[in-house]
């Protein structure tokens, strides 16, 4: 090594040795003749002297050292002098003098400085990616991830898990996200697809008798990106044979409060609650709720359809619903706060948003006079409202009355400080819908993806083609309103799987083309299986208080899939894409 101890370790004890450090020049500090600076490296910082009594020669080299150099030197470990000290950081009570100082690399001056609380734009620090993660904070976020895996990975060896890695290049089997295709140039007029996910090799590992698989596995998705989307991401992947949904859902809270103890030293309950999707709904309208906070939404369908008011008459009608929300401390805000809330809950859909101010005397809206006393006073008594607050509806279909209140609860808890920053509030959302369906398309999809099995009970719905009855044996792990994971109990019976894809509209040349390798494995003796996949960026960023997973990942993407770093994507070589048999379009 070219060195004896690194930036972040020497201590008091040290005192007289005679020691060799290596790193970058974090900052300096003239003071008269004698000349401080800082050296930085992933463990921490060491102040470093140059005194011209000591060595003119060093000393004279010090005035050429500028920030970012990276170095290597060489001296002896002394006590910081009576009112220097900084207990701040381990290295905090010495300093070193330098004996000799080589410059292993120069720096231009960075286009932005190398230290924890910089305030320049997201763009230019991916940039300047390299730099940016030489500060203590991001170096931190890296190191809190490489606990996370190991202690998963330990974790999982512990419990029989076997980690198996799938093909990157895999066959092109679409249905969900877009995929990234990768043209053959052995093969051309062929094309590869980078997985979305391992979802049917790891089915095919339960096939082959390995029983529990993990992968700590890159996936990739051509899709529109936010804060918490990437084109390539990262997740943990799980399968296990010879399980119910228990089993599953048991293993995976074990490996969290483990994970939570150990990275965080925080303590969680387990086991975790478990809620329906239609309560759910219904309660928070979101499948992902944030339940640290005691604001539910309720259903006022069947009061509303007798009352005279024509909107909530007319929603009922049409199979739609009134719900409604009370709001603590809103019945002081203007008409103006409720216009801006009106056009919050037009952005999910909502063609408007009923209000009713709680005083002591009653309800107070412009629309009180369509509903009688004992309605008003129904709406007030059960949603618990108070002086003071405020009472929401909105009359829609269930999925925009829903959603739109159920943002509008999440709006309300953060503006009104509802919820408490510091709990951690996970939850099982299990019994999804097997099928939705895509108007866009005229016809059933896939709530989750066709692999999923469903509920023993609601075999009947299948078969008599009521399928928006039949409800899935899927399970969402929800962590403070934020989806963390997915999974399933999978089909692995060929008829079952062939009855999904014929109702999904697949083509039985269809089916053969795209997945007739998994039906003919199903042919050989498949048990059942479940499994579930967690989003690993997301997972990090809650674990260091980021909303954004950028911040997170060591080389991200931007919101319109750029790597402002390298540049990519860009354009190829003609010769490249003559080899691969490739033209592309004029105007492309």
């Amino acid at each position: 090594m070219l060195r004896t101890h690194n930036c972040g370790e020497l201590t008091i004890k040290d005192v007289s040795k005679e020691i060799c450090l290596c790193g970058w020049i974090a900052s300096r500090r003239d003071h008269g003749e004698i000349i401080f600076m800082d050296v930085r490296d992933k463990h921490g910082i060491t102040q470093i002297v140059f005194d011209p009594d000591r060595s003119k020669d060093v000393h004279q080299k010090a005035h050429c050292l500028r920030n970012e150099y990276c170095v290597r030197l060489t001296g002896r470990v002394s006590r910081r002098p009576e009112g220097t000290v900084n207990p701040k950081i381990v290295t905090g009570e010495i300093e070193v003098e330098v004996e000799e100082i080589e410059v292993l690399s120069e720096s231009r001056t960075p286009p932005f400085e190398i230290r924890d609380d910089i305030e320049v734009s997201e763009d230019l620090r991916l940039r300047y990616r390299y730099l940016d993660l030489r500060r203590a904070p991001m170096q931190k976020k890296l190191r809190t991830k490489h606990r996370v895996y190991r202690f998963i990975t330990d974790f999982l060896d512990r419990e029989g898990f076997v980690s198996v890695e799938t093909p990157m290049l895999t066959k092109s089997t679409p249905e969900g996200a877009r995929d990234y295709l990768v043209p053959s140039r052995v093969q051309q007029g062929s094309f590869y697809a980078l997985p979305q996910s391992p979802q049917i090799f790891k089915q095919l590992l339960m096939v082959a008798g390995l029983e529990k698989y993990f992968q700590i596995v890159r996936c990739f998705r051509d899709e529109d990106l936010r804060a918490d989307r990437q084109p390539e991401f990262t997740q943990l992947d799980m399968e296990i044979s010879f399980v119910e949904q228990a089993d599953v859902l048991e293993v995976c809270e074990r490996l969290f409060q483990g994970l939570f103890a150990e990275v965080l030293e925080r303590k969680i309950e387990i086991p975790f609650p478990v809620m329906d999707y239609e309560e759910v709904m219904d309660r928070y309208g979101t499948d992902k709720p944030d339940t640290r906070f005691e604001l539910f939404l309720h259903n006022f369908t069947h009061t509303a359809e007798q009352c005279d008011f024509k909107i909530f008459r007319d929603a009922c009608a049409s199979g739609g619903r009134v719900m409604g929300l009370a709001a603590p401390g809103y019945g002081s805000i203007s008409r103006r706060e409720i216009d801006e809330l009106t056009a919050f809950v037009a952005g999910y859909g909502a063609k408007g948003l009923a209000y009713f101010k709680v005083e002591e005397d009653g309800l107070v809206s412009p629309v009180t006079k369509f509903f009688p006393p004992d309605v008003l006073r129904l709406f007030r008594e059960t949603t618990g409202a108070s002086n003071g607050d405020m009472i929401f509806m909105v009359a829609d279909s269930r999925k925009v009355a829903c959603e739109a209140l159920g943002a509008l609860r999440l709006k309300v808890g953060s503006e009104k400080g509802l919820m408490d920053r510091d709990r951690l509030c996970f939850l099982w959302v299990v019994n999804f819908p097997l099928f939705k369906f895509n108007k866009e398309e005229n016809r059933w999809v896939s709530e989750h993806h066709p692999f999923t099995s469903f509920r023993e009970e609601d075999m009947e719905f299948l078969k008599n083609g009521e399928l928006s009855k039949v409800r899935s044996s899927s399970y969402d792990l929800v962590l403070n309103g934020s989806e963390i994971g997915s999974g399933s109990i999978r089909i692995h019976r060929k008829d079952i799987q062939q009855k999904i894809f014929d109702v999904l509209g697949f083509s039985r040349e269809e089916c053969e083309r795209r997945f007739g390798f998994l039906l003919e494995a199903f042919c050989y003796g498949p048990p059942p299986h479940g499994g579930i996949a967690f989003g690993m960026d997301r997972l990090i960023a809650l674990f260091t208080g980021d909303t954004s997973i950028r911040e997170v990942i060591p080389f991200p993407k931007t919101q319109k899939g750029v790597c402002p770093l390298t540049g990519a994507p860009s354009g190829v070589d003609d010769a490249q894409l003559r080899e691969l048999g490739i033209r592309l379009r004029k105007g492309t």
